[in-house]
């Protein structure tokens, strides 16, 4: 890129208060490598990823997230503990002194896109003081062509500083890490946390807002692959629940794995990359994820087995939530462009630690809507810290941390498509069955991919069903290629010493925390949806 580029950027930099950095613009993945190295923030592994640590915050950090309060905000964003707000004059203040400190330092300059359907694709450009916080914008947001660089016009702005610290006490913040996003400025500001997932959350949550208000489309947390027949499927799912391991079927071409976009067309892919978590990975559970950790890719707080270069994926050592993230193309039969028709099936992933919920269940419209609003996947015991036993958690629409609108603009968003097209909505259980976590197991991730294939070929279109008396949902009586007792979570309860009854405690119990959690979106749902969560108690 010409020095005539580089001086238009560095003058679009002073406008918004940042002067005479030195401007490393879209440095291509070799050389942000060789300066991580150089900076000794990062070290290769045996095959070829850069390793680095993330530091004190190897997760988001959702209670220092904020959206600014103004004219545009103040009666569209659903305020509350998820969005939190932000005042204008605390920004303004902040981020002259953030301009004030990146001033004079070397900067990685990214200008890329959020959104694979050129039509409501949005111009990001992504400021960074780290070069390998710019390798994962490489990898993560769509690759723009040297000729739409040429007059590329950032829509966005993305300013994330690591070293840069808030003061509580003067800025307005609770602590010193803080994401924040303001509507009428177009930027988004990170500082205090050098963890990369803030800058991609942060570009999806500004989608997210603007997409189904200004442009009809639903957007979703969600993965999704296309088969041979071009039909396309999708998988809503939090962390942990197998959103980008059942999205990565070698049978299919993957479109992406996390954030996508509905639109009157099809789905598209919101980003260029993958985010997976690589925490006890293996070529034989995960091949295609294996494969795709090569040269280009970035490994964040993994460990290395002893007096080697080789990654330890089991070592949890610094955190559970070790990740990958690498551009789509690492995958062998990924789909470039990353764009599908109008999904044929919706898959609702929930990792049930308390082995009540079947391993795979049919939704009607108003169960799909509830079930999407809820969100409900668990904490295993042991998996974060002060976490001794299994723990419910709701996230509204499988991603309320990135939802700045009610949710209710989204089920019935969904809801309206689902009738539209003819949809089929699945419940998918990949978490425990034959008792709760501790006294049962986990469900194989070989049945749960044949039950999902069950489903996308039609196999379980005409099999018999039965009800599930708490939930109401509909479980298939068979399925190729997965045992029939394993369809009926109560009957795999029977070979405990304590019973199918321990089974109806622990299922009364789930219901009751769904209802308790469902109580703050009754108003304006209609009746049917809200009647489409658990039913009476099973009398023990």
């Amino acid at each position: 890129m010409g020095q005539s580029k580089i001086n238009r950027i560095a003058n679009e930099l002073h406008v918004s208060g940042i002067e005479y950095p030195s401007i490393f613009y879209n440095m291509p993945p070799a050389k942000l490598i060789c300066d991580t190295i150089q900076k000794n923030q990062g070290v290769l592994s045996d095959n070829g990823a850069l390793m680095v640590d993330t530091g004190k915050f190897t997760g988001r950090s959702p209670k220092d997230r904020y959206i600014v309060k103004d004219e545009i905000t103040k009666n569209t964003v659903w305020w509350g503990n998820i969005n939190q707000e932000f005042s204008q004059e605390n920004y303004y203040r902040l981020k002259n002194k953030m301009t004030t400190f990146l001033s004079g330092r070397e900067l990685y300059v990214r200008d890329a896109m959020a959104g694979a359907d050129p039509r409501y694709a949005l111009n990001v450009r992504i400021i960074n003081t780290a070069p390998w916080q710019n390798l994962f914008c490489y990898n993560m947001f769509i690759r723009s062509t040297a000729e739409e660089l040429l007059n590329f016009k950032p829509e966005f702005t993305v300013i994330a500083a690591p070293e840069f610290k808030a003061n509580p006490a003067v800025d307005g913040t609770k602590a010193e890490n803080f994401s924040i996003i303001n509507f009428s400025d177009k930027t988004i500001l990170i500082g205090g946390s050098a963890y990369t997932g803030e800058i991609k959350k942060g570009i999806f949550s500004v989608l997210n807002y603007i997409l189904p208000q200004d442009k009809g489309v639903l957007s979703m947390h969600c993965s999704a692959n296309r088969g041979k027949k071009n039909d396309t499927a999708i998988f809503f799912g939090l962390s942990g629940t197998g959103k980008t391991t059942l999205s990565a079927d070698p049978e299919r071409s993957l479109i992406g794995d996390d954030e996508h976009g509905w639109t009157d067309k099809g789905v598209f892919n919101f980003e260029g990359g993958c985010y997976a978590k690589v925490i006890d990975l293996s070529e034989e559970k995960e091949p295609q994820i294996w494969k795709a950790i090569k040269f280009g890719a970035l490994l964040e707080n993994t460990r290395f087995f002893p007096k080697t270069n080789k990654v330890d994926y089991q070592n949890s050592v610094v955190t559970e939530n070790t990740r990958v993230s690498y551009p789509i193309n690492h995958i062998d039969n990924a789909s470039e462009p990353s764009v599908g028709r109008k999904p044929k099936n919706i898959f609702f992933l929930t990792c049930d630690a308390y082995g009540v919920l079947p391993p795979i269940s049919k939704l009607s419209k108003e169960q799909a809507m509830y079930h999407f609003i809820s969100g409900y996947t668990a904490k295993v015991a042991g998996t974060e810290e002060g976490i001794t036993e299994p723990q419910t958690v709701f996230s509204a629409c499988f991603g309320a941390p990135f939802m700045p609108l009610h949710p209710i603009k989204y089920a019935e968003m969904l809801g309206e498509k689902m009738v539209k097209e003819n949809v089929n909505v699945w419940l998918v259980n990949t978490g425990w069955i034959g008792g709760a976590y501790g006294k049962g197991s986990r469900i194989s991730l070989k049945y749960t991919r044949a039950m999902i294939s069950a489903a996308l070929k039609g196999e379980l279109d005409d099999v018999k069903y039965t009800e599930h008396p708490i939930f109401g949902l509909h479980m298939p009586m068979s399925c190729t290629d997965v045992p029939t007792e394993l369809l009926n979570p109560r009957k795999m309860w029977e070979k405990l010493p304590e019973g199918a009854t321990a089974y109806d405690l622990h299922a009364n119990k789930l219901a009751e925390a769904f209802r308790n959690n469902f109580q703050k979106f009754k108003t304006g749902l209609t009746a049917e949806v809200q009647a489409g969560g658990p039913k009476a108690k099973v009398a023990i």
